[in-house]
């Protein structure tokens, strides 16, 4: 199966998935601003500005046959002044190994771990699986409209339950649902509105990720039942102060106070209780501004979003709010469906959303029939099954802490990841799984590395990142036509120049021929 042949569907699939926020590019455009504003007070002061000197890699190579691209590997390998790599890359064309370094190690695997998400995913669910958040009722509703009960909205662990596929509201899923409810006759609910996130267990923050990343979207809390990627936007403009979405989970107190001008002082805290307190100044004129939270209680958040959305709609709610689970008898009063799971496992792999490989890694345990709950400990177990008995790989060194690779106790081996790389290549839903990764030179997290040679536009490969490893793992065409997997994995801190010798690597296995 030759690479070149998936970038049609690359493009096809890639149709509307990713929205930059406004604000980004707001952001973007001021600090950009900021930094020539300080550029030209250093010049006004007579300061030089200091350019550190940076050496570019050496060149990759043309190896003309197994012998010499495995000399060019290792010398690329052995250019770190400390740290460790581990490589292992295999043609999966002629099934023979062509490069081995530390390949049963255990390492960090950053985010190359989506792959193995992704993998156990589209194996135990498909790439054509779709959730469903559902609203369900205990009580009958009377011919006013009345439901003489309680409403429920049932999580199924759908990341994508946002705006990312629905124009990049933040509020468009759940206000979506609520519209539907709000067609099938319900004007007044007797009863409470009540949140089941029982899809997956109540651990919300994965072992091993560390203290410094909580605050941070890319470290959201992890739920059955998430809404918005489990962050809330606080809104203020001259129109007051909100929350997106809006929900009564979150009490917001606004101490801002309107001034002339068109500058904007803003601080914003919140307490224990999850309340929320804006305060500063604010001017007239100046234009609206968003700060983004992580939600510390993801089950609440979507369902206090889910009363006020109802609300909004018209239907009064006689009850409170509170989280529980969903009797057996309840009977479905709507359903919202997701985008199919390609889709979300392309946005995860190409833009790297840990939210999203956190609740694909928990769902690909449950499996299609929901057979047990999700969580980090059954998505171990099934992803250990997965590779001893579909893949044929020695687990007894691999750890899955997580499904995002952000926690520090994860622990792969090269060998095991080029090995399921080369499983997915050959199984039913390998096209898929090809389409979902960047691709080196035009696209996402790959789009300014390894341009202008053979692996622009070829080489396909999911990047991992943290402050102690750099990674990238995927596929590339070799100029014979071979098709190549590959695992490259870095742990320590000469993370410049491992990520120039990965580039490089990855280039010369583009380059290769026999």
């Amino acid at each position: 199966m030759n690479i070149r042949s998936f970038r049609t569907i690359l493009c096809l699939l890639l149709a509307g998935l990713f929205v930059l926020p406004a604000d980004a590019q707001t952001t973007r455009k001021k600090t950009t601003s900021s930094v020539a504003r300080k550029k030209a007070a250093a010049r006004k002061k007579g300061k030089r500005k200091v350019v550190a000197r940076v050496v570019p890699p050496p060149p990759p190579t043309t190896p003309k046959n197994a012998s010499a691209l495995a000399s060019d590997l290792a010398n690329s390998v052995g250019r770190i002044k400390s740290g460790r790599f581990g490589v292992m890359v295999t043609s999966l064309t002629r099934g023979d190994t062509l490069f081995s370094y530390n390949a049963a190690a255990p390492m960090l695997p950053a985010s190359t771990m989506k792959l193995m998400s992704t993998a156990l995913a589209f194996e135990r669910l498909g790439p054509t699986y779709q959730f469903s958040t559902d609203a369900l009722r205990d009580g009958e509703i009377g011919p006013d409209g009345t439901l003489n009960g309680n409403i429920y909205i049932r999580g199924d662990g759908d990341p994508s339950f946002s705006g990312r596929f629905l124009g990049g509201k933040p509020a468009a899923a759940i206000n979506r649902l609520a519209e539907l409810v709000a067609s099938q006759g319900i004007r007044h609910v007797n009863g409470n509105v009540i949140g089941d996130p029982s899809a997956f267990d109540d651990e919300r923050i994965p072992q091993g990720w560390l203290s410094r990343y909580l605050q941070a979207g890319y470290a959201a809390r992890v739920s059955g039942l998430s809404l918005n990627e489990n962050l809330v936007w606080v809104s203020i403009s001259g129109a007051g102060v909100s929350l997106e979405p809006s929900t009564s989970a979150l009490p917001l107190i606004n101490n801002v106070r309107f001034v002339p001008g068109s500058r904007a002082n803003i601080r914003i805290s919140r307490n224990s209780n999850g309340t929320i307190t804006v305060g500063g100044t604010m001017g007239r004129n100046a234009g609206p501004r968003r700060y983004v939270y992580v939600v510390e209680d993801p089950a609440a958040f979507a369902t206090g979003a889910f009363r006020n959305a109802l609300i909004a709609q018209g239907i009064t709610i006689g009850g409170t709010t509170r989280i529980g689970r969903t009797p057996a008898s309840a009977t479905k009063v709507a359903a919202f469906v997701s985008p199919t799971l390609d889709r979300m496992a392309a946005a995860m792999n190409r833009e790297s959303i840990n939210h999203y490989a956190e609740l694909i890694f928990r769902n690909g345990a449950r499996g299609r029939d929901h057979e047990v709950q999700g969580s980090a400990r059954t998505g171990h177990a099934a992803l250990q099954n997965f590779l001893a008995n579909k893949v044929g790989t020695d687990t007894t060194m691999l750890r899955f802490v997580d499904g995002s690779g952000l926690s520090t106790l994860d622990h792969i081996t090269p060998r095991a990841m080029t090995q399921m790389l080369g499983y997915a290549h050959r199984a039913s839903w390998g096209p898929w799984f090809h389409a979902s990764l960047p691709v080196a030179g035009e696209s996402e997290l790959l789009r300014r590395r390894m341009r202008g040679g053979q692996a622009q536009g070829n080489l396909h490969a999911k990047t991992g990142t943290t402050n102690d490893v750099i990674g990238l793992a995927g596929y590339v065409t070799s100029l014979n036509g071979e098709v190549i997997a590959f695992t490259f994995l870095y742990n320590g801190r000469d993370r410049w120049t491992a990520k120039s010798m990965i580039d490089r690597m990855g280039m010369t296995l583009a380059n290769f021929e026999r």
